[in-house]
């Protein structure tokens, strides 16, 4: 499902959203909820496996949102049983923006000792080297996905049981994982030694949940209990809870563009709220790049935390002065050229009466390719504003996320070819400035900004510095940062 328009092309994009639950009654529901509840981490296609003692495994998947497919009786009638996982996916590795129905998780595979189902967030950056492996040794794959690597890992595993086998066939796999899987009586939950991408831990009744994020454990009523650590990998049970680290420690370095932009602003991320860390965004970048203007006005929706926090720094009054179209979804039909040359004006339009005779501050989460921001810049100007100043709540995107989002090549990302003047000047603005990556490090709670020696979070996207080494892109041409950069 190719993007909408113009403005869906120019965001970075979240790979997926992973869910589940054991010991509820009719846990497909619940599921379904969870993965509605993260459908902001992937639109393109979703599925459900559960399992019934009297049916077995049952899985369904379908391409497009959860509203459109998993809330009719009669789909979640095929989804019997107390136990499930689910999955929302938008491509990154396997056929990127082209999804086929085969490629949608969660993976379900048999083995001698029963069946089990797996959902991964993140990105396997050895998945090229492990197809390779696995394909000559006979394995059969049925979809483009690296995170199939893992079943067929599982499947030549000599492990007893079905953890043994996800903890044999994960030492294998470089790259970022959160996974939710199930056997026929446990859910498990996974995260790489790096805790790159998030994963939650609920309480429900007498049962529990696993999700990507806290808002997904907060629609189905479920009491957060803590996040899964990073390395960690939890068995759960009508028993209960057993947790152990099965991989070699290592420093946790987690994704900060989830604060930054993937992660609902409701959600709770390493004990902070989401909310609160983008206005504070909002408020270092208003001490790093202050301004003289009128108005403090944010790009729907991903930056109106952090414009909050300009404003409320800076003294300069916020208003919405540009208005999101709530009901332009990725589906939306383009059936002419002059409905397509509309591009942004589908998705927002500008508040003419606040704009006018303004000099205006726009927050917006992150420039991309610089797209979006020209055509919004070109809309402001035609509603008459005296000044137009970006203001970007995240440093320079200057490099390629291998670890599970969505990101150009690096020469189509436009902070890897143009300093910051140049940009001011192709986007044609009187001034954009980006909060410095110490900034960002200080609203998320890094005091001192970012130690250069043990940074505390994954920013490669930023500065080039990649903590597992992108072995599979580096194959094919990828040129990492030298140590001159």
């Amino acid at each position: 499902m190719p993007p909408a328009h113009p403005f869906d092309d120019d965001k970075l994009r979240e790979e997926c959203g992973v869910f589940g639950v054991v010991g509820v009654t009719d846990a497909s529901n619940f599921v379904a909820l969870g993965l509605h509840a993260l459908q902001h981490r992937g639109q393109e296609a979703g599925g459900i496996v559960t399992h019934d003692p009297e049916t077995g495994f049952n899985q369904q998947r379908r391409m497009g949102l959860v509203r459109d497919n998993f809330t009719s009786a009669s789909m979640m009638a095929q989804l019997p049983g107390t136990i499930g996982i689910g999955h929302v996916r938008y491509s990154t590795a396997g056929s990127k923006g082209q999804t086929a129905l085969r490629d949608v998780q969660p993976f379900f595979g048999e083995f001698a000792m029963g069946g089990a189902a797996i959902a991964h967030n993140g990105n396997i950056t050895n998945a090229l080297s492990l197809r390779r492996e696995l394909i000559e040794r006979g394995s059969i794959f049925q979809s483009s996905s690296d995170s199939e690597c893992i079943i067929h890992l599982m499947a030549r595993s000599m492990g007893r049981t079905i953890p043994d086998r996800m903890e044999e066939a994960l030492r294998k796999v470089e790259g970022a994982f959160s996974i939710v899987a199930m056997t026929r009586t446990k859910l498990i939950g996974c995260r790489d030694p790096l805790g790159v991408r998030p994963l939650v831990l609920g309480k429900i009744g007498d049962g529990w949940a696993l999700a990507s994020e806290t808002c997904a454990l907060d629609i189905i009523g479920s009491e957060f209990v803590r996040e899964i650590e990073p390395g960690e990998m939890v068995v759960i049970t009508q028993n209960g809870v057993a947790s152990h680290f099965p991989f070699r420690p290592k420093r946790a370095r987690f994704c900060i563009f989830e604060h930054v932009y993937f992660s609902r602003p409701d959600s709770i991320l390493g004990g902070r709220s989401v909310y609160e860390t983008r206005e504070n965004i909002g408020r270092e970048l208003a001490k790093e790049a202050p301004v003289d203007a009128d108005l403090v006005c944010p790009v729907p929706d991903s930056g109106t935390p952090a414009a909050i926090g300009y404003s409320l720094q800076s003294g300069i009054p916020y208003a919405m002065g540009i208005i999101r179209n709530q009901y332009v979804g990725r589906t939306f039909i383009e059936p002419t050229e002059s409905i397509r040359n509309m591009g942004v004006r589908l998705k927002l339009n500008v508040n003419r009466a606040l704009i006018k005779g303004k000099r205006v501050i726009l927050v917006d989460d992150s420039v991309v390719r610089g797209t979006t921001s020209r055509k919004i810049k070109e809309m402001i100007l035609d509603a008459g504003a005296a000044e137009v100043h970006f203001r970007i709540a995240s440093p320079p995107t200057a490099w390629p996320c291998f670890y599970g989002v969505d990101t150009p090549q690096r020469e189509k990302l436009l902070a890897a070819t143009m300093s910051e003047e140049e940009m001011r000047d192709h986007l044609g603005v009187d001034s954009i400035k980006f909060i410095s990556i110490d900034g960002l490090y200080r609203a998320v709670g890094e005091a001192g900004g970012r130690d250069p020696k043990a940074p505390a979070y994954c920013d490669a996207c930023f500065t080039g510095e990649y903590p597992v080494a992108p072995s599979d892109m580096i194959e094919q041409g990828f040129k990492a940062k030298t140590a001159a950069e």
